[in-house]
């Protein structure tokens, strides 16, 4: 509603609107979120109609920790892009339709989060897209554009894979409500196609390897606030979708081999994305580069959950720890690659550029930036006591305990190469200046706010014991157990 009604305002009427949608949908989100850890899942049935005819809206743990992220982080973005834009040259009147775009971004965001129905999940997918997209270009210049219509492509292209995926589930079965998908799915060649283009389609949208050739050059061209939120959040409504397709839906078709494919694609992405960031000499490319490969480890979660033939849930002791690692691994990376592209803006506003020769005497000029810097740095890495650390280390654990070993090396060296390209940002930023430009004064409160989402990277992990028993709880947790309890496909395949 504030996104429809900001746009009949005048650029500064625009921004006020803006922020105050934005701070209102993250206050409504807490309260959601709080409601579902004193009530348990809610659900709504809208008109009154019950599946197949109608359509539920339902908020779970897992969904309640999604939308509870995207409102900090958000909310957060927001307080920065309104001094961000504000600070800017008045001729771009700061940018006023970034307020809307991103309300409509954010709507989209939520309704993925809530939607417990194949079709409905499609049309957040495209709102979230076409939004997103619109944020991309919004600079207006020649890379941006460029960057821009390959990011529009590739959505475009994985928006028809998933829906052709969602026409061949509803042609075989009737219905697109999840819950009763999972129920009455039944193996096929149609159920294995359908399941296949529709995480081929979802990869292109989370820039999971092979399909992240859109990532960096749309990322890296955007503006700063763009760039933290097509990193922290919008890929993020891709892999929440993935995550609910195979742990709900498409037990019936999932194989152990299957798992383990995707767990080699998100393997070569944590090795490729750090060595594309260790190479560059642009720091948005870097930090863009880099999401590539934290978004790696979420793919290579997936070969855990999938439990090979013999093994019953009662004895995999391992799918805790990986569900955990996955969870942990999103909240961490949203909100230090938000952290870092807010603290990339504030630098290119004080002098000018991104080159990374730009951080020289950081510390000097700039304390709290380089501060943020540092500590999402540390999170990215996974150092302890950073919620980057408590995903890793989850990871690891659950990787052992299943035997899986050979995962392990892939995290070690895609730790090293990161801590390979945040130290070198950090030896610049204690650096002498040398022969450079002058920094030039950027307003304190973009500072803070970068700072505060690197702080928050690591406050994350104060409530892991509470967060762990919450999502443990989760329907799509449960249900996926359940499923091999019963002798389902999980333990079958």
């Amino acid at each position: 509603m504030m996104a429809i009604l900001s746009l009949f305002f005048r650029p500064r009427g625009k921004a006020f609107l803006g922020l105050i949608g934005c701070l209102l949908t993250a206050v409504l989100a807490i309260f959601a979120f709080v409601e579902v850890t004193q009530l348990g899942t809610v659900i709504h049935r809208l008109g009154g109609w019950e599946p197949p005819l109608g359509i539920l809206l339902r908020m779970d743990a897992l969904a309640a920790v999604f939308i509870g992220m995207t409102a900090l982080v958000g909310a957060l973005i927001s307080l920065y892009a309104w001094r961000y834009f504000d600070a800017q040259d008045t001729s771009t009147d700061g940018f006023p339709l970034f307020w809307p775009l991103w309300l409509f971004l954010w709507a989209g965001l939520n309704g993925l989060f809530l939607s417990n129905d194949l079709f409905n999940l499609f049309v957040t997918l495209e709102v979230i897209g076409i939004s997103a997209v619109a944020l991309a270009v919004l600079s207006g210049k020649a890379g941006a554009l460029v960057s821009g219509l390959r990011y529009l492509l590739a959505a475009i292209t994985g928006s028809m894979s998933y829906l052709f995926g969602v026409a061949l589930i509803y042609g075989s079965t009737g219905t697109l409500d999840l819950e009763m998908l999972g129920q009455v799915l039944e193996a096929g060649p149609a159920t294995t196609f359908a399941l296949l283009v529709m995480t081929l389609g979802l990869m292109i949208k989370m820039a999971g390897f092979p399909f992240h050739f859109w990532l960096p050059p749309a990322h890296s061209n955007s503006l700063a606030p763009v760039s933290a939120l097509l990193s922290a959040l919008v890929v993020k409504g891709a892999f929440y979708i993935l995550l609910r397709l195979w742990m709900e839906v498409f037990g019936v078709s999932l194989t152990y081999a299957a798992g383990q494919l995707i767990g080699v694609a998100g393997a070569i992405a944590v090795i490729w994305g750090s060595w594309q960031a260790f190479m560059q000499t642009s720091l948005k490319l870097i930090v863009a580069h880099s999401s590539v490969a934290q978004l790696g480890y979420l793919l290579m979660v997936f070969p855990l959950l999938i439990l090979p033939s013999g093994v019953s849930a009662a004895s995999a002791d391992w799918l805790s720890p990986a569900w955990t690692a996955s969870v942990y691994q999103v909240l961490s990376h949203a909100f230090a690659k938000a952290s870092f592209f807010l603290s990339a803006g504030i630098i290119v506003m004080a002098v000018g550029h991104d080159r990374i020769e730009s951080l020289r005497d950081l510390v000097g000029h700039m304390r709290m930036t380089a501060l943020a810097i540092g500590l999402a740095g540390v999170s990215l890495i996974g150092l302890p006591p950073s919620g980057g650390f408590m995903g890793k280390w989850m990871l690891l654990k659950g990787i052992f305990l299943s035997g899986q070993w050979w995962w392990a090396p892939v995290v070690l060296v895609g730790s090293l190469l990161t801590a390979g390209y945040i130290f070198m940002l950090l030896r610049l930023a204690f650096a002498p200046t040398g022969e450079k430009e002058p920094f030039q004064p950027v307003p304190k409160r973009l500072e803070v706010f970068a700072l505060l989402l690197a702080v928050s990277s690591f406050l994350i992990v104060l409530p892991a014991d509470y967060l762990i028993q919450f999502l443990e709880g989760s329907e799509v947790f449960g249900s996926g157990i359940e499923t091999v309890l019963k002798g389902g496909a999980y333990g079958n395949n």
